[in-house]
């Protein structure tokens, strides 16, 4: 968390800013965790003071900002990964000792336009990154992530994960496979094509790989209309500071115990790879049809 959802709605909350001019960037300072920057912040702060921001775009799990300097030469990319509690906001920070970078933009008759964005990081797990061309795609490019999650065909699904022997949920989470799904809607996705999570890939048939891909566009594409979901300390914000509604449709994820929306059976929760896995016993099966025995909650 975020998840794509939730940073496709934040680089749309901060879109407004392209054609703007940086003025300045301002590291501030705080006793909290460092957050990784590179190059070091008195550095990047130099090197972004005056930089025209000319597209914001997102790459996975990644909103990046496109610089232009003084020549085509000088394009860069500043690159800013939220991880667990990253937010791109344009109003007042939940807390001002986490605030870890603030772009002021030129003053501008343009109605509407900021005059700051901010980067706020409560557990400093996040990273801000300035890429020349080769290094964004180094770091973003189809090496590093596979195609984006509001996109993927089954096709695509299929090609890259349909011989692995990993459990489909962890799976899904491979960014290099599929790009931009986290935890929370890897439960939903398979929730909706009811596939138990802990199939293994090569059990699945090139339908169900369709199946799953075109759960993947519905879902993300809901979860984006709805602003992401808000959940446990409820974090995750938009741009403007608002919560996300996506939390209020979940249908196993965070429901261990609940009774599932389609049969009323309880969702269960198990743990892979060191994440916890939320799914229906009852409507979720195996290929074939033979539902799997019920675990006891991990």
């Amino acid at each position: 968390m975020p998840e794509l959802p939730e940073v496709e709605t934040m680089r749309r909350g901060i879109a407004g800013i392209a054609g703007a001019r940086i003025v300045a960037a301002e590291f501030p300072r705080s006793r909290v965790r460092p957050l990784s920057i590179q190059p070091r912040p008195a550095v990047l702060a130099a090197r972004l003071g005056g930089c025209t921001i000319t597209a914001v775009l997102r790459r996975g799990k990644r909103i990046v900002l496109e610089l232009a300097g003084d020549s085509p030469a000088d394009t860069r990319w500043l690159a800013i990964e939220p991880r667990m509690t990253g937010l791109m906001l344009v109003t007042d920070p939940p807390s001002p000792e986490h605030v870890r970078l603030v772009l002021h933009l030129a003053r501008t008759p343009r109605r509407g336009l900021p005059a700051q964005v901010l980067f706020w990081d409560r557990r400093g797990l996040g990273t801000i990154r300035l890429h020349d061309r080769a290094g964004l795609e180094a770091a973003c490019g189809p090496e590093k992530l596979g195609p984006d999650g509001l996109e993927i065909s089954g096709s695509e699904l299929a090609s890259r994960l349909r011989g692995s022997r990993r459990a489909v949920k962890v799976a899904l989470l491979d960014q290099r496979a599929v790009a931009g799904i986290g935890n929370i809607y890897a439960a939903e996705i398979l929730f909706r094509v009811r596939i138990d999570p802990r199939t293994p890939c090569r059990r699945l048939t090139r339908d169900a790989w369709e199946r799953i891909a075109t759960a993947t566009r519905d879902v993300l594409t809901e979860a984006v209309r709805l602003e992401g979901s808000s959940i446990d300390d409820e974090t995750y914000r938009t741009a403007d500071n608002r919560f996300g509604r996506f939390q209020h449709e979940h249908r196993v994820y965070g429901r261990e115990a609940s009774p599932c929306t389609a049969c009323g059976e309880a969702v269960v929760r198990i743990v892979q790879a060191q994440r916890a896995t939320f799914f229906c016993p009852a409507c979720q099966r195996r290929p074939g049809g033979r539902r799997h025995r019920r675990m006891a909650a991990s």
